[in-house]
């Protein structure tokens, strides 16, 4: 299949397209690079330097190009960010989101994946969320994964298209190649940051918090490998191609780590190395 996928130079969005490449079909790659990095496109793949925003650029693409289905991937990610500049994410995150989406179906893309978060259930005090959970976002960053969720649902009702949304958990791991990973510089993913202090790139990690209604006392997360996560869009992909069927499907393992124990293990792995705070 030939599947356009946007923020390809991000960490889920370049694991994805190296999955696809993987299992033969053909990738075009729209990132602005704002977030994300060159050197995680893969080679195989075509890019396109443009914000989704770009319509001019992007109607060209598809009108020039048959593409089977679109991954969304392109969007803003850091919650402490969209607290400071909350219309910079419902702009980058939900406008230009829609905007990109009535371009694919004006050009006869009938398929959409959309990179969507379980942040958006909020603080959930049940051990396992189902995916018709009430939906609490805590943050303009979940609030606005929400808005294009509901835009893309529209969208189906009204023109017919079909889509899987994907929420995620935790996500974490790289590419076992070695092909791509996590390299952004403000990261705040506990295992990326935890890998930073165990080379000497941090001097210590820091837990926030010990009385939280755990067994040990610090937050419990569901980490999902990325190189998972892009398996599940390539299974999402064959789901839509072969039902023409819409579905929201939340991604992870059902099994929750602490904070303790996620760092507890990095410590035995690098000899106690690891500064704790």
């Amino acid at each position: 299949m030939n599947v356009l996928v946007t923020g390809g130079a991000g960490y889920i969005g370049s694991h994805v397209s190296l999955s696809l490449l993987d299992a033969g079909h053909a990738v075009t790659i729209i990132d602005d690079l704002s977030t994300g990095h060159k050197q995680l496109i893969p080679k195989k793949a075509d890019f396109i330097e443009a914000n989704v925003n770009d319509t001019a650029i992007i109607t060209k693409l598809l009108q020039q190009k048959y593409f089977d289905a679109l991954m969304h991937f392109a969007g803003y990610i850091q919650v402490e960010e969209s607290i400071k500049h909350p219309e910079k994410y419902f702009e980058n995150n939900t406008k230009n989101a829609s905007t990109l989406f009535n371009n694919c179906i004006n050009n006869g893309i009938k398929n959409i994946i959309f990179s969507s978060t379980a942040s958006i259930y909020g603080n959930s005090n049940k051990e396992l969320i189902k995916e018709d959970a009430i939906l609490r976002p805590l943050n303009p960053y979940g609030e606005s994964k929400v808005q294009t969720e509901n835009i893309l649902i529209q969208m189906h009702q009204k023109y017919n298209i079909n889509y899987v949304i994907l929420r995620y958990f935790n996500v974490a791991g790289a590419d076992k190649k070695l092909r791509s990973g996590q390299i952004s510089k403000k990261s705040t993913h506990l295992i990326k940051v935890a890998s930073e202090a165990a080379i000497g790139k941090r001097e210590s990690v820091s837990i926030y918090g010990n009385n939280y209604n755990t067994h040990d006392g610090t937050t419990i997360r569901d980490y999902i490998h990325v190189t998972d996560l892009a398996d599940i869009h390539l299974k999402s992909l064959e789901y839509l191609i072969e039902n023409q069927h819409s579905t929201i499907m939340n991604c992870g393992y059902g099994k929750g780590y602490s904070v303790k124990q996620v760092l507890e293990v990095m410590n035995k792995i690098c000899k106690g190395r690891l500064k704790i705070k």
